[in-house]
């Protein structure tokens, strides 16, 4: 058992949620050897089978032992709620080297035996190796994340609007103890099943350094931490409503589809939640210009409405089109 110790008003006051497309990058590659993962992402696997096989993951791999310390390096904890990867990625570059070292060895410790020889290769040349790793986790972003980050942003934020909802309704204890199973709050600060700390202690004071609350899809379904020094203690906690995640939209009705298009048909069925015009486009593989010009229609028929949420617009469906999608007429109140 972890305790991150909250221990004054401070504290509490200093803990935030974010996303990290850094960390999302290095757990996608991690699911290819994890089998932990694999059952919950075997639709993006499928996807992506061939665009793998044209990377050289094996530093990546090596630097993520199954069992032991993965180097916080290489996937810091984000700065602000929604990092972008370029700035990550030149934190990554602007790791001093004797810090790189010391987490590799780290590595080195529980890595595989057979990717050892990767881990050695690196440490002769800690400033070349982080500008490696941080070229690889580009690769790996571009191939294998990045063409489907709206979809995976989509279900991190609704996350985070949950957990916010919570904290906002019920406090801080409550939002807390819902994160997942594993995790619990006492009246000393966050408790965490297992072991997180290199050197084995129990318990890691917070302080001012603040503490991030961090969902994440490809790491699920593991609770995860970063608490070495000098990096930001970072909790991160399985997002909730994976089995969405890749799950194929189900198909409208044929009537409605005779009425109002296949595709626009199947843009209503869709809105069963607040989707923006990037994340539904991303959801039904449809280009942003397209989904743009359906919800239009829609929205000007009545049958699907628009609000404001920070700075997007998201379209969810009216009274009126969910009772068009079940095939019944709206009765009056």
């Amino acid at each position: 058992m972890t305790l991150l110790a909250l221990r004054a008003r401070d504290d509490l006051l200093s803990v935030r949620f974010a996303c990290s497309p850094a960390w999302e990058t290095l757990a996608a590659v991690r699911t290819f050897v994890d089998e932990r993962s694999r059952p919950y992402h075997e639709p993006w696997h499928r996807l992506v089978r061939d665009r793998v096989a044209r990377l050289d993951l094996g530093p990546l791999l090596a630097v993520q032992p199954l069992e032991g310390f993965v180097p916080d390096f290489v996937s810091p904890p984000p700065r602000c709620a929604s990092p972008r990867l370029r700035d990550q990625l030149d934190e990554i570059r602007a790791t001093p080297p004797e810090q790189v070292v010391r987490e590799l060895e780290l590595a080195r410790r529980t890595v595989d035996p057979s990717r050892r020889p990767i881990l050695d290769s690196l440490l002769t040349d800690p400033a070349r190796a982080r500008d490696v790793l941080a070229d690889l986790v580009h690769q790996a972003w571009a191939e294998l994340v990045a063409p489907f980050w709206t979809r995976v942003r989509t279900l991190l934020d609704r996350d985070v609007e949950l957990r916010s909802r919570t904290l906002a309704r019920h406090g801080f204890a409550r939002a807390v103890d819902e994160l997942d199973p594993r995790i619990s709050w006492t009246p000393d600060g966050i408790a965490v099943c297992g072991p997180f700390t290199v050197d084995g202690s129990a318990t890691v004071d917070v302080g001012e350094r603040g503490l991030i609350l961090m969902p994440s899809a490809y790491s699920w379904p593991s609770v995860c931490a970063v608490l070495e020094e000098p990096w930001q203690p970072t909790l991160v906690y399985p997002v909730r409503g994976i089995a969405e995640l890749w799950r194929a939209p189900a198909p409208p009705p044929d009537a409605l589809a005779r009425l109002l298009g296949r595709t626009r048909a199947l843009v209503l069925a869709s809105l069963d939640r607040p989707l923006s015009t990037t994340a539904l486009a991303a959801e039904l593989v449809l280009s942003p210009a397209g989904a743009s010009r359906h919800l239009l229609a829609l929205r000007d028929s009545g049958l699907v409405s628009a609000s404001r949420h920070g700075h997007e617009v998201r379209y969810r469906r009216t009274a009126l089109g969910s009772a068009l999608l079940a095939g019944r007429r709206q009765t009056a109140a």
